[in-house]
């Protein structure tokens, strides 16, 4: 097999990664493959942390529905990200999933995983050839920024052994957000950035739980309680409407789930809209969150049925026997609707179709799947390198986009990964004829 590319590489020209998820492993392959010498340098005592407990309850790969839905995803960013994930279709990662020797299956709900649902068999066999490819790996080296700001050209590492200063031909940063900082992703490395003129917009959790003010009662006697089978609606800060249906779970802080996380990103939003239109005195108290406990019963079906109740009945066996809820949902209307009258059915029936939530704020980054914010796309340019650090690159979570669960957070990683290689091989090849 001839590969052409690797002997017109100059020896001397060297690359980095700084941090080995699988948007810095994406990158590492890339230049490797191209015969580049290229080290990688992680704050871990081994690699890619986070993407290993992300795989704990089954490896998501990505997904499998329609790639014009699939894009959508990614809300705001999806146009910028288009060109990184049409370079990298889901297809298109599975092929490469498969040419490391790992099997894929699409799941009941077209999310996609690896046949023995482990993200460590894909991960094993991944850093293997990266290894084989002579990519050097150096743990437990976090990267501290530069000496000072007006050297960018050094990078300085903490290690077991002090700290370390090295220079490259190249660097691409993957160090992601600023969500599970235990695993590495502690987000510090935005103000290092800033210093060098980088706009980086604010770091925020995403899929993510939210406050709610529960009684000390329900929080007693209900925290961990799952809520199925319900649709959640709220409408966006741009006027669209979103409406979730599945399951969530009742905690001892609020709520979080599956649901929850999936609108994670509209709701955190209108609570921040909420909180600047209080500072202006705003006298509005509409709900920001409704829950159906119902979805595929209409209004008017609900309500007859209330009526059919049996004379004695409490009104939680009522709500239980009559629409077969769960003993919380009368628990629930009293927390989130005090002036409801129960003996008042209409409004009984109005209140299951569109129960009010009050969430207060989202949970603290650290405790969020994902963070949103980060490098903004007008900070680079289209091979993500930045534009006031030339010869340095961005991939993963450290660039401004989010997206919910289901694939969709690795699949951008990893094309995020793969276009900043890339760009950092172009980059090197014009830097080599110059």
């Amino acid at each position: 097999m001839i590969t052409p590319t690797a002997a017109a590489v100059p020896p001397q020209r060297t690359a980095a990664i700084i941090g080995a998820g699988p948007a810095g492993l994406m990158a590492a392959e890339q230049l490797a493959s191209r015969g580049y010498r290229v080290d990688v340098f992680d704050a871990m005592p081994s690699v890619a942390r986070k993407f290993l407990l992300a795989g704990i309850g089954g490896m998501n790969i990505t997904h499998s529905e329609d790639y014009s839905t699939f894009v959508e995803r990614y809300g705001h960013a999806s146009a910028w990200l288009k060109p990184m994930l049409d370079d990298l279709t889901p297809e298109q990662l599975r092929d490469w999933i498969h040419g490391l020797g790992i099997d894929t299956f699409v799941g009941t709900s077209g999310r996609v995983f690896p046949t023995d649902m482990k993200a460590a068999p894909l991960l094993r066999a991944w850093l293997h050839r990266l290894k084989t490819q002579g990519v050097v790996f150096h743990p437990r080296h976090r990267w501290q920024g530069w000496p000072s700001s007006s050297d960018p050209h050094t990078w300085c590492f903490d290690t077991p052994a002090g700290t370390v200063q090295r220079s490259f031909d190249g660097v691409v940063l993957a160090l992601g957000g600023a969500s599970w900082a235990r695993l590495g992703s502690d987000g510090r490395w935005a103000t290092w950035l800033q210093q060098q003129q980088v706009d980086i917009a604010p770091l925020q959790p995403s899929n993510c739980g939210f406050d709610v003010s529960w009684s000390d009662f329900l929080k007693e006697k209900f925290a961990g309680t799952p809520i199925k089978h319900i649709q959640l609606s709220l409408t966006d800060i741009d006027g669209k409407q979103w409406q979730r249906t599945g399951e969530f779970v009742v905690s001892e802080y609020g709520i979080e789930g599956s649901l929850i996380y999936a609108l994670s990103a509209p709701l955190r939003e209108r609570l921040r809209q909420q909180q600047n239109l209080q500072m202006r005195n705003s006298s509005n108290h509409q709900p920001l969150l409704t829950l159906d406990w119902l979805p595929h019963v209409a209004l008017q079906d609900t309500e007859k049925k209330l009526r059919q109740g049996k004379k004695g009945l409490s009104f939680a066996n009522l709500l239980r026997k009559k629409l077969n809820l769960p003993a919380i949902t009368s628990t629930l209307l009293r927390e989130c609707c005090p002036q409801l009258d129960n003996r008042d059915l209409h409004a009984v029936a109005n209140a299951l179709k569109a129960m009010p939530l009050n969430p207060r704020q989202p949970r603290p980054i650290n405790e969020a799947i994902s963070s949103a914010g980060g490098v903004q796309s007008s900070a680079v340019n289209d091979q993500l390198m930045l534009n006031a650090l030339p010869g340095v690159f961005v991939a993963g979570e450290m660039l401004d986009w989010e997206a919910p669960t289901g694939g969709y957070l690795l699949t951008a990683c990893f094309a995020t990964g793969k276009r900043a290689g890339n760009g950092l091989v172009e980059w090197l090849e014009a830097q080599a004829i110059s």
